[in-house]
Parts: C-alpha cells; structure tokens; sequence
C-alpha cells in the first residue's frame, strides 16, 4: 500500500473584498491542517477575495491588492501545499486562477478554462480562458486542478488527465438552488466516467447578497460512489486520506428534506447579510399572516431574538385574529413588539387628498395609502435605530405586482422573495416540527391569506388559487414555457394568459425591489433580466 495523501478540504465562508481577512481564515486553515498532518489543504474558488466579485475585478487596484495580499500569504505557507484561489493578472489579462503554495511561494498558477456565463453568472465579463493544465505531484501522486464550470462541462478535467494527473481537486463557488447537490454529483460523476479520475469538490459557504453558497463538499471515488459529504451551510476542515486511488476517512450524511436546506440557506443568507454589512438587527412588519410570520422566524432563528423588532400595525379592517395571532407568535418566539395604530395616519391622509380626489370612487389608491403608511413607519424605525426593515412578499407576489411600492415593498432584503406562497407553507410546517415546538401558531397556517386592506378581503378575489399560480409562474419563469404549453398540461386558458400578462407588466415593480436570497434555479434577481419597455407577447 502507497503513503497516503491527506487532503485537508477548507470549506470557508469568504467576505468579498476582505482581503486581509479572507487570507487569516485560509492561514488559519493551513495552520490546523498541517497540525493535523494534512499535505495539502484546498480552498474554494476566489476564497481570497470572495465570490463573486463583479466589479470589483475590472478595477486595477483591486487586482493588485489580491496580488499583494497572495504574495504576503505565500510566504507564511511552509510544511504543507495550499491550493487557493484568487484573480490574477498576467500579460493584460484577467483570469479566475488557482495558486499552488509551497515552502513560501507560489510555484504553480491553474487558470480556469470554462467560464459560466448563465444563470447568475457572468465570468465572461471579468475573464479569459486558461487552456493549460496544472498537475503537481505529492507523496508519489500526480494531483490535477480544476475550478468550478471545469468540471460542468467535459474538457478542462480530459486535459488533466492527459497531463497524468491521479486525483482531481477542485475549487467551487457553487451557490445553492433546490436540489443542486444532486445535480452536482451527476455532473461530476460524468467527469469521472470520461476520465476515471477520483474527485474531491471543494465548495464555499456563506451568504454574498442575493446568493448562498452551500458547502456540501464532498469526494467521489473513481467509480463514481460518494465516499464523503461534509457539513451544509456552515465552515469546517475535514482530512481525507488518498490511498491506493480510493479515499479513507469520510462518511456520508442522511439524504436531507429539500425544506430543512431551503431554510437554512434563508437563515445564512439572512445572517451574513447582516453581519457582513453590519446592520444591528432586523425589523419587520408583522400581519398576522403566514409571510410575515414565515420571516420573522428566519429572522429570529440566523440572528437570534435580541436582535429582531416586530412591529404590528392595525388598521380599521384588521381582523382582531390577526392581533391575537401576532401576539401568541410574539410569546413564543420571545422579540420586542409594538402596535402602533395607523387609523390616524390613514384619516390625515383622507383629509389632505379629499379635494383631489373629489367626485372620484374609492379604489387601490386607498388600499395601497395603508400599506405606504406602514411602509413608511418600518423605514422611520429602520432610519432611527440603523437596522434594517426585512420585506415579507413572497415570489408569487413578486410575480404577479401582488404588493405596493414603497409600502410593503419598502426595505432593505428581501428575505421569501424566491419563495412561491406555496412553499411558504411547506417551510412553516417544516420549521414547526423541529425541535423546541411550533413557533407559527396554526390559526396563521389554517386561515385564508388576505391583505386586509379593505372588508372581507382574501388574496384570490385577486389572483388565481395558488396551487395554480406558483405552477404557471414556475413553468413560463423557470421553465421558459410558452402559455400554450402551461395550458397543455392542463391549467384554464385565462388562468394562464392572466398570471402571464401580471408577470410582464409588473417587471418594473421588481426592479424597484429589495433584492432577496436567492433558492430556485432562476430568481427575481440576477438571472432574470427582461426589458421593462417591451411589446413582445408569446403567441
């Protein structure tokens, strides 16, 4: 039996742009994995700087301080390899690159051959394509390096192995959707048929933005089996042993429910959202409904319940069930909460508009005065206190205008906003399974929805059941079915042309939208990008 190689997998949670403190948590990584008898340590892709950078990498300073700071990184690494990842700069050209330190130098440079430009990325914007191998060798094993979308796509991973590489590591910023870390291992289980190269995917975590990125590294053997899966959401460094071309050391968790990794991205992403831009807490504006309630969960549960306000602001057509609600939530769930009457506010608005709005029928305009009242309220308290107003529209209402600008739109992050109202559902029930008891009282779960801004209200007098609404919005956003072919599964023809034509013509409500995590293959955010100004209409 050969030596084996340990392999120290670093799975980190990077802050884009902080240099100095991104190479302290690879330093520190390097430190405990070569303490712990670890050759190599691996990082994740542009751990140095974060991911994604955008911007940042087209500005030459920022190239040179990245340069400056792996330089200074380098010198510190001795007794150990380290793969890290970083932009580089060479001969006028930027590349998303991966460094090979050793004994205090970098001693070779992998340059990243595919570059995703789909979905959320956009890599094409900041590089050039490396067409060249990178394989070194340790403890007799001849190791290959690949980033990312290298291994998504055949290619980069054939060229390692013609340049005899053994064992592919691999640094990733792969963010989290539904279901990805399935597809993850189809793509590279596709990898290791073409090439018969055992596989170690190293992957970031944290929240940057409207992403989350998973971890959920892991290592496939050469036959494709899963031989580790480390930890979701959350750091750590894990040592594997290669010997004989088969990995030792690792285990493989219980398959997950796709609500438990759904929620616990919204609470990562809430929690770095905050903590990376130094907001000191949260405020929202409770309802009694199940979205409001939905977000003050995640709220509680990424940055405890210290620092979350709730605000309760009836009005006239406010269900006393919905107080009643809101404060049984508030008991179990332990924040500060306020009511604060908006019926005043709502009679000087009536008075100052009276003579404009003579002669002329009630309408949204007053409905859409009570949620800009409260909009307004919840941005006072943000503007006072420095936190941060955290929106509660779910992805049907963003699809469909189902909500009012600069009412309960109004704030900082969105955190449902990828959310279909039907899923809403699922993660509440999910959330009040766990241990410690249900948080969201039933009545919230079991009650129609309703805006409640004007009597006898519920959401479908306005819109379709939403069972059937997330389905057509689902296959026309993230599908890109035409109408016909949502209507041939079997939905009502005006069902669908209806919640189509709300799509389309609310695109510029969206775009004055907080941005929000992101959780389903295609989002109201990077990846959706339609002109506002547009006459098309499909067929």
């Amino acid at each position: 039996m050969k030596t084996p190689l340990t392999v120290a997998v670093a799975q980190l949670n990077s802050v884009v742009g902080d240099l100095s403190g991104n190479a302290r948590r690879i330093l520190d990584a390097v430190a405990r994995a070569k303490a712990a008898g670890a050759d190599v340590v691996l990082t994740p892709e542009l751990a140095l700087c974060g991911y994604p950078a955008e911007d940042l990498l087209l500005r030459p300073a920022f190239l040179e301080a990245c340069a400056d700071t792996l330089a200074e990184l380098a010198i510190q690494v001795h007794g150990i390899t380290a793969l890290v990842g970083y932009p580089a700069f060479a001969d006028g050209k930027r590349y998303n690159a991966a460094a090979v330190i050793q004994d205090g130098r970098v001693v070779a440079t992998y340059f990243k051959h595919r570059l995703p430009n789909y979905e959320v990325f956009d890599e094409e914007r900041y590089f050039e394509a490396g067409t060249e191998a990178c394989v070194f060798e340790l403890k007799g094993v001849k190791v290959g390096v690949n980033i990312c979308a290298d291994v998504w796509e055949s290619g980069a991973a054939d060229v390692a192995r013609g340049a005899g590489a053994e064992v592919l590591l691999v640094l990733n910023a792969s963010p989290f959707h539904m279901n990805k870390q399935a597809l993850r291992y189809e793509v590279l289980r596709e990898r290791i048929a073409d090439t018969g190269l055992p596989v170690v995917y190293c992957n970031l975590v944290g929240g940057q933005d409207e992403l989350v990125f998973d971890g959920g590294s892991f290592a496939l053997d050469r036959d494709g089996a899963l031989a580790w899966q480390g930890k979701v959401f959350a750091e750590e460094l894990h040592l594997l042993q290669f010997v004989d071309g088969a990995w030792q050391g690792g285990s493989v968790p219980a398959v997950r429910p796709v609500e438990a990794d759904v929620y616990e991205a919204l609470v990562l992403g809430v929690r770095d959202y905050l903590g990376k831009n130094g907001f000191p807490g949260a405020i929202i504006g409770l309802s009694g409904g199940v979205d409001s309630a939905l977000t003050l969960a995640i709220a509680v549960d990424a940055l405890g319940a210290e620092r979350v306000r709730a605000v309760m602001m009836p009005s006239p057509y406010t269900a006393q069930m919905s107080l009643d609600d809101s404060r049984e939530m508030i008991r179990r769930i332990g924040v500060r909460y306020d009511e604060i009457a908006i019926e005043p506010a709502m009679q000087t608005f009536a008075t100052l508009l009276a003579p404009q709005f003579a002669g002329l029928a009630a309408d949204t305009t007053e409905e859409n005065l009570q949620a800009r009242i409260r909009g307004m309220i919840l941005m006072a308290l943000s503007n006072k206190t420095g936190s941060i107003v955290l929106t509660t529209g779910n992805k049907s209402e963003m699809a469909t205008g189902y909500a009012t600008l600069y009412g309960d739109m109004a704030g900082g992050f969105a955190v449902i906003k990828d959310i279909y109202k039907t899923f809403v559902y699922r993660l509440c029930a999910w959330r009040n399974a766990q241990p410690g008891g249900p948080v969201i009282p039933d009545n919230i779960l079991t009650r129609p929805p309703s805006a409640e801004l004007k009597p006898d209200q519920c959401d479908q007098d306005s819109l379709p059941p939403y069972e059937v609404l997330d389905a057509i919005i689902a296959g026309y956003m993230e599908e890109d079915l035409s109408p016909q072919e949502i209507v041939a599964r079997g939905y009502a023809e005006a069902e669908v042309y209806r919640a189509v034509a709300m799509l389309r013509r609310n695109e510029y409500k969206r775009r004055q939208a907080p941005i929000g995590i992101r959780v389903t293959q295609r989002g109201f955010g990077k990846d959706w990008r339609y002109p506002i100004t547009s006459r098309y209409r499909d067929a």
